[in-house]
């Protein structure tokens, strides 16, 4: 009998000594976002960009011996199907999702998630928002469950237009979108902002259109045209602006573009040389600002022979596995209380997780596509020779905004 107690002890003692390595979990991450329709490009460039990001945290062992997984489920762009995924996911016992491209399904997922946690205690589900921008996001409809990594669309606004002041060429402004929740933000966001800090400027146009559906812009560009608008603030994204900026090329007209999301897919092509200049972007990070990240676009281009440009794909994980190490846990009621006030070095530098309402707080910046030149604009986006030139960097006190949220939080 003697004879097995070292035995018995040695087993005991490696068990000890390696209980992190035993409990290891791999994480996996449900992205519900567009696979296919006219947003599919957009989707499969940001999936791919949170799977070139998960390989990299695991192989780095950024959650320690824990690994991340992000599988792809197509919601079509729709919230009724976003909904129809979410129950896919959590029957599938998927305890984290991601989503970003589109506020509609946005908030039908965060009603839902609020609604299962509730429901069903110790099966909750934390949502990490990577570009879902509507403001009541973390202000009126904040919730404990949900964290969004990019600047809603208010703070981008007073970053653009903080910009756009100090312009006095700008002397009429016509302002389009998409016709839903952040569509709206933006039109509401861009009267307000300019009447308090360039009264003077005429807003001589305010265009909503349907969501991914329309075919010709021309007509919306004979409207601008015909206002005599030299710029033009758009929150198109996808095939909605590529669209947009082609019939505005065919028109040969002349008015600056402010954007939000001239980076995404397809749009680039569309800008092309006759954008020079004059097509603009507000946004948390271009590559060609010098920071971090030059590393990721090398390799997400040599295997995917496409650019990376979605930032908020690295703080997102890179936030998620450092709280499972804070927390000692992939439990997410553990993870999301140790999410709250968190700081990161992301690729645009430091950010923080508002505890308050869970509004990722981070310096943006204005950029202007610009010709390739190899000191201001190294990289360029979709081989056009073209990419984006920093204008000025905007620290995240000044893109801040008050919150109205309430949060309602679990027992820790």
């Amino acid at each position: 009998m003697n004879s097995l107690r070292p035995l018995t002890l040695a087993v005991s003692m490696a068990l000890l000594a390696t209980p992190f390595a035993a409990q290891a979990e791999n994480v996996r991450i449900a992205f519900i976002d567009p696979l296919s329709g006219p947003f599919a490009p957009v989707g499969q460039n940001q999936l791919k960009s949170f799977q070139m990001i998960a390989d990299i945290a695991n192989k780095k062992k950024w959650a320690g011996e824990h690994t991340l997984e992000v599988v792809g489920f197509d919601n079509k762009g729709s919230p009724q199907e976003s909904l129809t995924q979410l129950k896919a996911v959590i029957d599938q016992g998927y305890r984290y999702i991601t989503q970003g491209s589109g506020s509609g399904a946005g908030l039908a997922l965060l009603d839902q998630i609020n609604k299962h946690n509730d429901r069903n205690p110790g099966k909750e589900i934390v949502y990490l928002n990577y570009a879902a921008i509507d403001p009541d996001m973390t202000n009126s409809k904040c919730s404990f469950w949900h964290f969004r990594f990019d600047a809603h669309s208010d703070m981008k606004m007073e970053a653009l237009t903080t910009y756009m002041a100090g312009l006095k060429d700008i002397k009429k402004v016509y302002i389009i979108g998409q016709n839903y929740a952040f569509g709206q933000s933006v039109s509401k966001s861009g009267k307000a902002y300019l009447k308090r800090k360039r009264p003077d400027i005429e807003i001589v146009g305010d265009d909503l259109h349907p969501i991914g559906q329309v075919k010709d812009f021309s007509p919306y560009i004979a409207k601008i045209k015909a206002s005599g608008a030299d710029t033009v603030i758009t929150g198109n994204w996808g095939s909605d602006l590529a669209l947009l900026i082609r019939a505005a090329k065919d028109a040969d007209l002349k008015a600056d573009f402010y954007t939000y999301y001239a980076v995404t897919t397809g749009v680039p092509t569309a800008v092309g040389a006759a954008g020079e200049g004059r097509v603009k972007i507000v946004g948390n990070w271009t590559v060609n600002d010098g920071l971090r990240g030059r590393d990721i676009v090398d390799a997400f281009k040599l295997k995917y022979k496409d650019d990376y440009y979605t930032a908020q794909t690295h703080s997102a994980l890179g936030m998620l596995a450092n709280a499972m190490k804070a927390a000692k846990s992939t439990d997410p009621v553990k993870v999301a209380f140790a999410l709250e006030g968190a700081k990161f070095q992301s690729l645009n530098g430091g950010v923080m997780m508002q505890k308050v309402d869970h509004q990722l707080q981070q310096s943006l910046f204005i950029a202007t596509w610009s010709k390739k030149d190899g000191k201001s604009v190294v990289y360029d986006q979709e081989n056009t020779g073209y990419g984006w030139k920093i204008d000025k960097k905007i620290d995240a006190y000044v893109a801040g905004q008050p919150t109205s949220c309430q949060m309602k939080r679990p027992s820790a």
